[in-house]
């Protein structure tokens, strides 16, 4: 084979060529490694909103002025206006700097402009804090506001952390599941119709698509979470299509997390399990209506309904509410209902939007208020009046003296 021989000049270019090809490499990682940093110093919020790098989406102009964070506030019915009440209140002496643009929903009214302004103040927001809407209306043509907003803004997710207060009296102890529906499908399409008279036909609406990516979803969040096992709930026995579709696809996604455990229940069983040994659940993934199910089961062993919150996320929007959605009409207005789901739901959202600092300062006053001093509802067995819970909370707050001001 024929060598080739280099002049001098020659050979000096080749290596100025070989330098600069070595600078070019170096800095190329050093992008890269400074992209990496700041993705993992993100807020879920920023990572929303101010990366399309990181998801690829639409950039969405999002109200922030002056270092504060313009939220949409829902109270819904029944105890919720109270509730975000007391929400305020406690951001009030926690120094929270969030700003909320109520907006309420009249549950009588079969006209939807309410609803269409709730919609664009969140997209204008991007987070909402929101109590269970009512939609009294018997007619057909008015769809629950509920799951109007979450379809509409493609909420396609709903997180659950279900887990023990040391203190509260409940049925089972030491719980920690995750629970994971998918959020704007299965028998909450609200698609029905009546076929002939007297039979009626509902869907039940189950895609790949979304399945898919709430199942990635999950296993991406018992990675991030050092979480050991995703159970699917499912009734792939009896309807082999929907449900099985469903199952298929969270096996599929199971295979590329093989350092994830990845088993599947019916969901007959998934109850008597959760009631007779819960501790066996890490992170369960659901379509719409077993989730209703599965939350409001795992809610009743760990105190009821008035502790846990729940987080609704998108591409693009992330709300957050009490876990179970219960309105709460019949105690409304009595000062008896429990406020920390729906202060937990407010602290999750503080999370979302970076603010650690003053998550962490309300989420200690609330498990001192409940779990070491015991100041509790009646729901819980207890004989504190709402407004006594939520002083507490203040008061130990003002004693944490961490605050800005």
């Amino acid at each position: 084979m024929a060598a080739r021989i280099l002049s001098k000049r020659g050979l000096d270019i080749k290596l100025r060529d070989l330098g600069c090809n070595l600078v070019a490499l170096q800095n190329k990682n050093v992008v890269r490694t400074a992209a990496s940093a700041a993705q993992a110093t993100l807020s879920d919020f920023e990572i929303q909103h101010k990366q399309p790098l990181v998801k690829k989406t639409t950039p969405i102009p999002i109200a922030l002025y002056g270092g504060r964070h313009a939220v949409t506030m829902l109270p819904g019915g029944g105890i919720g206006p109270e509730l975000m009440g007391y929400v305020k209140q406690v951001f009030k002496y926690a120094g929270a700097p969030v700003d909320f643009e109520l907006v309420d929903i009249d549950p009588k009214s079969d006209e939807t402009n309410d609803l269409e302004y709730a919609i664009t103040s969140i997209k204008r927001n991007g987070v909402c804090l929101k109590g269970n809407i009512e939609t009294r209306s018997e007619s057909t043509g008015v769809q629950s506001r509920n799951v109007a907003i979450r379809n509409e803004l493609d909420l396609y997710v709903n997180v659950l952390h279900c887990h023990s207060y040391p203190g509260v009296p409940a049925r089972q102890s030491n719980i920690d599941i995750i629970i994971i529906r998918q959020n704007t499908e299965g028998e909450y399409a609200m698609l029905e119709h009546e076929s002939v008279d007297g039979v009626v036909e509902s869907m039940k609406v189950v895609t790949q698509s979304n399945s898919e990516r709430v199942a990635r979803f999950a296993f991406e969040y018992a990675r991030r979470n050092n979480r050991k096992k995703v159970t699917t709930i499912h009734k792939a026995n009896i309807m082999k299509l929907s449900d099985g579709l469903f199952l298929e696809t969270s096996r599929k996604i199971a295979k590329e997390y093989p350092d994830i455990e990845h088993n599947d229940m019916i969901i007959d069983n998934c109850c008597m399990q959760l009631v007779s040994n819960p501790h066996q659940f890490d992170v369960m993934i659901m379509t719409n209506l077993y989730g209703t199910i599965v939350s409001n089961v795992v809610c009743g062993l760990v105190g009821g309904a008035g502790l846990l919150s729940g987080k609704n996320y998108g591409d693009h929007y992330a709300m957050f509410e009490p876990g179970t959605r219960n309105t709460g009409t019949a105690i409304a207005g009595k000062n008896i209902a429990n406020p920390i789901a729906m202060l937990s739901a407010s602290i999750d959202m503080l999370d979302h939007l970076g603010h650690k600092q003053h998550s962490e300062l309300i989420s200690d006053a609330l498990r001192k208020t409940i779990c070491e001093e015991k100041i509790h509802t009646p729901d819980l067995g207890g004989t504190a009046t709402s407004t006594e819970v939520v002083q507490r909370v203040i008061d130990h707050i003002l004693q944490a003296d961490i605050r800005a001001w």
